[in-house]
């Protein structure tokens, strides 16, 4: 292979060639986007079941989504939430890539898509069937759809792809490390284009009531939900629930400049660790999330000072906030004050599975763009979050190394990294 589609240890150079997304502030990447810049919330009274004994009573739902636009309604009906938000986000990223389900060769397609817990709604919605009318009427299809590789296999299915397929679970981290490895199959050499990602369609009673019982969601803000999610702000209270999904189309570089794509960004780099520490509280000393910011950077062949912005995991709990301002501080030392760290999840929501993949294509789009977009809600300083949060307005920048950080219950850690892509090439 030609030296320039090789990064410095001689691995195939990867570019993101296509996205799609489905949001609560958006059933399109580009509009997703432009309400993350404008500040468009999509928090707000949950309408999907009723809420009104719970102690949160709000959540990132996304509205006016119709899965009969991108599937037949039989199909629909065998398939979980998590499903549809994936094969919709996938058409549109494979529309965007110029991709067709006629592969040249299929076998060198692959796919990597990852949930946190999968289709949740099919198994309380048959077993409550079981329990009210009998196991006749239990639908076949109910084990199949709830499956966390579900989504994998119907991306999959959608694209044609018959090589390497892989299901990440990873909570809230699974998104971001989905891209990762999705990487690593092309870094392998056992595909040339990756379909990855993530999706989450979580917003039900269980799911509500499990995160209420762990005093993890926000209780304060029933009553004005675009103000809810507030990262790094001093009176945040806890994460909001969303959901959504988001899809890239990894692509090996030369494979991508021959076919005459159009290139979002450059996939640098990407790590994953684990806390080993706390199933749902972070290590107090950030320990976990500065070994995958440090590897990810390594893998990337960039230092701490190349960084131009970082997209943080920043879920408005007060504990996460905090420690990961600690983390890159830790890491970044004096330089973590030059360096523009927001949460786009100020206005979307925590979609858990789906939330690294979502906010990797923001990276993507600020790389594109030039443009850092802001943390809303950011209103009062709280001294223990002091970096430059960019509160309540994007700002144009000359960005060309984006991190992000996705910190999951359990302790697992991903984080990514991506470069501009720019006049037929990058800087390496």
């Amino acid at each position: 292979m030609d030296p320039k589609y090789l990064d410095s240890r001689g691995r195939p150079r990867i570019v993101i060639t296509g996205v799609g997304a489905v949001t609560p502030v958006g059933l399109t990447a580009d509009e997703s986007w432009q309400s993350v810049l404008s500040g468009k919330s999509g928090i707000g009274k949950i309408t999907q079941f009723d809420a009104a004994g719970m102690p949160c009573q709000i959540a990132g739902e996304v509205k006016g989504f119709d899965a009969a636009d991108f599937m037949n309604f039989k199909e629909a009906r065998r398939m979980a939430r998590c499903s549809h938000l994936s094969v919709a986000a996938c058409k549109m990223a494979m529309d965007d890539a110029g991709l067709t389900e006629d592969a040249p060769d299929p076998e060198r397609r692959g796919v990597v898509v990852g949930v946190g817990m999968g289709g949740l709604e099919r198994v309380i919605e048959n077993l409550q069937i079981l329990w009210n009318k009998g196991l006749a009427r239990v639908n076949p299809f109910a084990l199949t759809s709830a499956l966390p590789n579900m989504p994998a296999h119907h991306v999959s299915l959608l694209a044609q792809a018959q090589g390497p397929i892989s299901t990440v679970v990873a909570a809230c981290a699974t998104g971001t490390q989905a891209i990762g490895e999705g990487a690593e199959m092309i870094r392998r050499g056992v595909a040339d284009t990756i379909l990855a990602g993530g999706a989450e369609g979580l917003i039900n009673e269980a799911a509500i009531a499990g995160f209420s019982a762990m005093r993890a969601l926000s209780v304060g803000f029933n009553d004005c939900p675009e103000k809810a999610c507030r990262p790094f702000d001093r009176d945040r209270d806890g994460f909001i629930l969303s959901e959504g999904a988001g899809i890239v189309i990894l692509e090996r570089l030369d494979k991508a400049i021959a076919r005459g794509a159009r290139i979002y960004a450059e996939f640098r780099g990407h790590a994953s660790s684990s806390d080993a520490f706390h199933v749902a509280a972070p290590d107090p000393d950030g320990a976990g999330a500065i070994r995958a910011m440090k590897w990810s950077l390594d893998d990337a062949g960039v230092n701490t000072d190349d960084v131009s912005y970082i997209n943080a995991h920043g879920t408005s709990t007060p504990v996460n906030d905090a420690t990961e301002t600690l983390a890159i501080k830790k890491l970044f030392g004096e330089q973590a004050y030059n360096i523009p760290v927001t949460s786009t999840k100020s206005v979307t929501g925590h979609a858990m599975g789906g939330a690294g993949a979502i906010e990797a294509i923001f990276c993507a789009y600020a790389l594109k763009d030039g443009v850092v977009p802001p943390t809303w809600n950011y209103e009062t300083p709280d001294p223990e979050c002091d970096l430059d949060y960019v509160p309540n307005n994007p700002r144009q920048a000359d960005i060309e190394i984006t991190l992000s950080n996705s910190f999951g219950l359990g302790g697992q850690n991903a984080c990514l990294v991506l470069g501009r892509y720019e006049n037929g090439r990058n800087k390496q």
